[in-house]
């Protein structure tokens, strides 16, 4: 693996991990996780919620990409966006 570059698949994030990433963080919001923004007033539902920690980058999460021959990369979300 070379560090910091992404071997497989697109060098951003797919629409399907996208919706993936925030639905599985606004679960975490929804069930009394932290929220690692300043969330105002105007942001009230966990999926806005989840929008906006995606979009300032701060999630501390990584995706793993895997091929038909069952190798994969472990990508931080951060390299992606």
């Amino acid at each position: 693996m070379i560090a910091n570059k992404v071997i497989v698949g697109p060098p951003k994030v797919t629409r399907f991990e996208k919706a993936r990433i925030v639905g599985a963080r606004a679960l975490q919001i929804s069930m009394g996780a932290p929220i690692l923004i300043d969330a105002d007033e105007t942001v009230s539902s966990p999926i806005d919620i989840a929008l906006k920690e995606m979009d300032a980058a701060i999630l501390p999460i990584t995706i793993r990409r895997t091929l038909p021959n069952r190798t994969f990369q472990d990508i931080p979300l951060k390299w992606l966006l």
